[in-house]
């Protein structure tokens, strides 16, 4: 099922291929931790090695099926674009094509030279659009004029490093092993959880990946809807944050507001203004009470939807 979703991903976004990174680590993390079973005979290791084809099969398999929506546009844009012929003759306004020769644009129908990309290997319509027309590399948009860019995706950029780290320096040797050692706490069958427990280990990496590659090769602007799309890491690490750094979620009574218990009930009566169910609202409800921690947070994630709402609707620029 997660291959079969992933694969659904991939054909709406070319950059859903690199979630077959989960099914690749979910397999060889599976056999990893039976290999380390210590209830397992040494006898039964010989059987546990026998499954490695078998497993490297399935992997592959899944792989492919999450790589197929992408093959298969790839394989598209060859015929229309490439192939003799491309395609059928199509009534296209004069306006379109004269754009199109402005703007330096091919058009699948009608005649012309092969574009350049057809030639190639392994011909790939995506990268050559992304190099061409995007002018999408690696440090292309290190430029000057491109500072309030960066500017506008430097609080999810510090957001997504500052949660690579914590986890790093919280779980550095879970960290150097790829997770593929089993832990004390999982040998008792108690894993931790949280943010810094060893099951967010895949995601952290997978968010850390896409930080960096959009941050050094992609438009910097669009790097908040990026993450935000394609990882739970920046919703995760700001719950983290609010719940250890913020005292309004600690308790519920005022005795012992640090004791670290998460708050499911009403707000605490120092608060004053009534109760909610739902901590971001109780939050909001007593603004002026929330470290400036917690007001950074979620005056970003507000800022950022509220901003955004208007620009959009207005048809002005925004990522």
């Amino acid at each position: 099922l997660g291959a079969l979703l992933f694969s659904l991903a991939s054909g709406a976004r070319a950059n859903g291929l690199v979630n077959a990174g989960f099914l690749l680590y979910s397999r060889a993390r599976s056999f990893a931790l039976q290999l380390q079973a210590g209830s397992a005979p040494r006898r039964q290791l010989p059987l546990l090695w026998k499954r490695v084809p078998s497993l490297a099969f399935s992997a592959a398999l899944m792989c492919a099926g999450v790589f197929l929506p992408f093959a298969l546009f790839q394989y598209f844009a060859y015929l229309r674009f490439c192939g003799p012929g491309t395609g059928p003759a199509r009534d296209i306004p004069e306006a379109l094509l004269q754009l199109a020769r402005d703007k330096g644009y091919r058009v699948a129908g009608v005649g012309g030279d092969k574009p350049p990309w057809c030639s190639q290997r392994f011909p790939v319509v995506y990268s050559y659009i992304q190099d061409t027309y995007w002018n999408v590399g690696f440090l292309r948009y290190f430029e000057l004029r491109q500072i309030p860019n960066f500017l506008l995706a430097l609080p999810v950029t510090l957001l997504g490093s500052w949660a690579a780290w914590t986890y790093v320096s919280t779980n550095p040797r879970h960290c150097l092993t790829l997770g593929l050692e089993r832990g004390k706490s999982e040998e008792r069958g108690k894993a931790r959880d949280g943010f810094c427990g060893p099951a967010a280990f895949v995601y952290v990496v997978h968010a850390t990946a896409l930080l960096v590659f959009g941050f050094f090769c992609m438009h910097v602007q669009v790097l908040t809807r990026f993450l935000g799309s394609s990882s739970p890491i920046l919703y995760w690490f700001a719950a983290h944050l609010l719940q250890e750094h913020e005292p309004l979620l600690w308790s519920t009574g005022t005795d012992n507001p640090t004791s670290g218990k998460p708050l499911l009930g009403k707000s605490p009566s120092s608060c004053g203004k009534g109760s909610s169910d739902n901590p971001v609202v109780r939050l909001l409800l007593n603004w002026r009470l929330m470290t400036p921690l917690g007001k950074s947070i979620l005056g970003f994630f507000l800022g950022y939807w509220l901003l955004g709402l208007i620009l959009h609707c207005n048809f002005l620029p925004w990522t």
